[in-house]
């Protein structure tokens, strides 16, 4: 990593100390930037077992967890931890399989940190399935904040397990709170305003779902992507040892390495209180109505192009407190506030299109 933190600057993750799992402040949950609760979790009985080592962390893990079937992915060593594309960015460098989670914690063991090892993960699965008593002792109180996401029922709490892996930089929809149980991580952070600069890949073939800068944080090639030297002017970098947690707004990119033999990582995504992402049991996502655009604006003439954005920041993106204030309350429509039956309307209309 030293190539970035060469060439990053010397903006810093704000850190915050003393902030406890059961007592998260709204400026935190709430904020705009990415934050860093120091020790958020250092009381976690998993986070102690992990400071006495490996062996104990991984007996932990195989205590509170049941032996299920897990996604996995699995890189050869010369993918030196790196998850990515091909050469030609027709297939990727890495394979998936399932895999039970107790042979995967055997495999865990068995891996060190040596060169000819290969590097795997188990990506993004359910606490709650796969560790049903973990949450037990060891979890965050986020209260309101999570409370319109998952239809009510809180944050969706999510674990990754594997040794030494490095995952693309990549933006997710919702807010997040990772927090580090076993091993350190190195999180790598742009503001949503960086897109431009880290050379974004494919959206709809990306290698888990969120599309990836192409950019190789260990050796970036400058010739090649020449504007990510501007990324890196304002990139935030921050290492988290076991313990350490760290808040991620919605839309912020992040390139995240897990630096050990054996690292755990326990995050929590949720949906800003105030987000009206389902409706009557319908979720809509902001991807799809972009890749709805693709479809309907992206061959028009640029003068209708530059005619539909003024629509959008009119409509959505710059509304004023009086953009309706000519039109009666009982007459705006679906202009107007978007509750369930307003949602309801709006999804009619759109399936009445697109089934034309």
């Amino acid at each position: 990593m030293a190539a970035i933190n060469a060439q990053a600057s010397e903006s810093q993750v704000q850190t915050l100390c003393g902030i406890k799992p059961d007592n998260i402040p709204d400026e935190v949950l709430n904020a705009d930037r990415p934050i860093v609760p120091k020790g958020l979790v250092a009381d976690w009985p998993a986070v102690k077992a992990a400071q006495a080592g490996k062996a104990t962390a991984i007996a932990y893990m195989r205590e509170h967890c049941k032996n299920q079937q897990v996604m996995v992915f699995k890189a050869a060593a010369e993918a030196r931890g790196r998850f990515f594309y091909n050469n030609d960015l027709s297939g990727f460098n890495f394979e998936r399989l399932s895999a039970s989670l107790d042979h995967m914690l055997n495999q865990f063991e068995a891996l060190g940190d040596k060169e000819d090892d290969p590097a795997c993960y188990i990506g993004s699965t359910s606490v709650d399935s796969c560790c049903p008593d973990f949450r037990k002792q060891n979890d965050l109180v986020l209260g309101s904040a999570a409370s319109a996401n998952n239809h009510g029922a809180g944050p969706l709490v999510s674990v990754w397990m594997g040794n030494q892996t490095r995952i693309a930089a990549h933006f997710d929809s919702p807010n997040n709170i990772a927090c580090v149980t076993a091993g350190r991580r190195r999180f790598t952070l742009f503001a949503p305003e960086q897109l431009v600069n880290l050379y974004v890949g494919p959206l709809d073939f990306t290698p888990a779902g969120q599309a990836i800068s192409l950019v190789d944080f260990h050796k970036p090639d400058f010739d090649r992507y020449p504007r990510f030297k501007e990324a890196l002017k304002v990139a935030q970098v921050v290492e988290l040892d076991a313990g350490d947690a760290i808040y991620i707004p919605s839309m912020w990119w992040h390139h995240v390495e897990a630096l050990e033999a054996f690292n755990v990582l326990i995050n929590y995504w949720w949906q800003a209180a105030s987000d009206a992402d389902n409706h009557q049991g319908l979720k809509t996502a902001p991807m799809d109505t972009m890749i709805h655009a693709l479809l309907g604006i992206k061959k028009l003439p640029i003068e209708q192009r530059r005619a539909w954005q003024g629509l959008f920041n009119h409509y959505i993106f710059e509304q004023t407190p009086d953009l309706l204030s000519h039109i009666p309350d009982k007459a705006q429509g679906v202009l107007g506030e978007i509750d369930d039956a307003t949602a309801k309307q709006l999804l009619a209309m759109l399936r009445r299109k697109l089934d034309k």
